[in-house]
């Protein structure tokens, strides 16, 4: 009986018992980190301390700190850096990569190929990487392996599209360290499509801008690279049916913000996150890249770089300002000394060059070089502007493109049915080469006069000598009637009429 009772307390107590150890067990597990687990979020903390270079230009305006590695702010028109941290340092660009993989693969394709799945492409990623699910043998259309790649970061879509771009896996790495260097890039090597982590694959900040600003220039690459949700619709090629939402937050619109043109994410342990984003207010079109930072900083991060570019600095129109390169100071543009009047100008600013220029700043203060060195057929000369060795942009020295066409005379008849109001005849000239040909035409003027005088001179000469000649001649003539005999008639000598 007592047996019994104590059976009957000890089955009560034994579940309450289990259960406070595996409570306790429980909570030790979810509030203790590991020994040895990295603290990401501490680190992210701490490099918020790390020097902004572009903080350290004088009267530059000062730019957020952001717990990213390294970061970069970039005008794409004008190529203007505006906020820099760390941007040549290596760093790894995880599926940022696929920016790249899309700009080749646009160049060197259509958009209705079909693109064939083989099984290396399929089944050579990581297991659990970011992928829709495509099996081997299946086929897309490039566009849909696009949305494929850029919406929903799919690893086996890269692989596919490197394979048919290319050939191979490896030729296209080959292809991608070509057109990072073609673009400008310094400190970048790539080795696969999809930014899956490799101590050989990596990249900067300001390359991976650099390439966002070609991906950008590609109106079919802007349009799928903004695009927050994507359908797959099943085909004969490929039978799932398949919905994808963007990561992105700002381009799926879950962080509000104006003017996003489109982006790209990226994450891998040892890269963290990265994240590439563009977005164009008031006449500026910013690139933004953020590189090993926490979730979900990234996005935020990027919000703080935006509304400082946008807030801090503005487009300028250069021949709006610029009085250094005046058309009426300058002798190859025009001149209001020559002959003919004022002329119109052969040579012009072009008025759409701009400089993307801080607020802070007065286009008086800024410093600039002139070059002639110009491969396009319509410049004369770039000149480049620099706030306190900062690049802003460039202008360029354009021919006048209205200048007045030559007399048609196959249109005369036409011209005298209906006559029009001509504009003044104006001649362009340019008084330094005047002067040059009239002092030119002077001196062989002067030349003929000198050669003339000599010539004439000689003839007189020579004509008086001949005069003198003749005299002699006459007096021997005289001198030798006299000394001859007189053989006169005798019957003239009585003769007197």
């Amino acid at each position: 009986m007592k047996y019994q009772a104590i059976r009957r307390i000890a089955v009560r107590l034994l579940p309450a018992l289990l259960f406070a150890y595996i409570f306790v067990n429980t909570s030790i597990g979810v509030y203790a980190a590991p020994e040895g687990e990295t603290d990401y979020a501490a680190l992210a903390e701490e490099r918020k301390q790390l020097p902004i270079q572009s903080n350290q230009t004088e009267n530059w305006p000062e730019g957020p700190e952001i717990g990213a590695q390294s970061a970069i702010l970039l005008e794409a028109n004008t190529g203007v850096v505006l906020y820099a941290k760390n941007i040549y340092e290596k760093a790894y660009p995880a599926s940022t990569t696929k920016l790249l993989t899309c700009l080749l693969a646009a160049e060197n394709s259509q958009k209705n190929e079909m693109v064939r799945f083989t099984q290396n492409a399929v089944f050579s990623i990581e297991p659990g990487s970011s992928n829709i699910g495509i099996d081997a043998g299946e086929a897309m259309p490039m566009e849909e392996c696009l949305y494929g790649i850029l919406s929903a970061s799919a690893n086996e879509v890269a692989n596919a599209v490197a394979e048919h771009v290319a050939g191979s896996m490896e030729a296209f790495a080959g292809m991608m360290n070509e057109k990072a260097s073609e673009l400008g890039c310094r400190n970048s090597h790539f080795v696969n499509a999809h930014g899956l982590h490799s101590e050989e694959h990596y990249t900067c900040a300001y390359d991976l801008a650099i390439i966002a600003k070609a991906f950008f220039q590609n109106e079919l690459l802007s349009k799928i690279g903004n695009t927050s949700y994507h359908h797959f619709e099943p085909t004969d090629t490929q039978p799932d049916d398949i919905i994808i939402r963007n990561k992105h937050r700002l381009v799926s619109g879950e962080i509000p913000y104006e003017g996003i043109k489109g982006g790209k994410t990226g994450y891998t342990s040892q890269a963290r996150q990265t994240l590439v984003t563009c977005a164009e207010q008031n006449g500026m079109k910013l690139i933004c890249v953020v590189m090993k930072e926490e979730s979900p900083e990234q996005f935020y991060d990027t919000v703080k770089l935006f509304d400082y570019g946008f807030t801090n600095f503005a487009a300028v129109k250069v021949a709006e300002n610029e009085t250094n390169y005046s058309i009426q100071n300058s002798n190859f543009f025009n001149t209001s000394s020559d002959v003919f009047g004022n002329s119109k100008p052969i040579l012009t600013l072009n008025p759409d060059s701009y400089l993307i220029m801080p607020k802070v700043a007065l286009f008086k203060e800024l410093d600039s070089t002139i070059s002639y060195d110009t491969e396009n057929e319509n410049e004369v000369a770039v000149i480049d502007y620099y706030y306190h060795n900062v690049y802003l942009g460039t202008a360029t020295v354009d021919l006048v493109k209205d200048l007045p066409a030559p007399y048609d005379f196959t249109h005369i008849g036409e011209s005298a049915k209906a006559p029009q109001e001509a504009e003044p005849y104006v001649v362009i000239i340019n008084v330094k080469t005047t002067l040059a040909i009239i002092s030119a035409a002077a001196l062989i003027l002067i030349a003929g006069f000198v050669a003339h005088s000599i010539m004439c001179s000689y003839s007189f000469l020579s004509a008086k000598s001949g005069e003198s000649l003749a005299k002699r001649r006459r007096k021997l003539r005289k001198r030798s009637r006299k000394e001859e005999p007189d053989f006169s008639s005798s019957r003239y000598d009585t003769y007197n009429p």
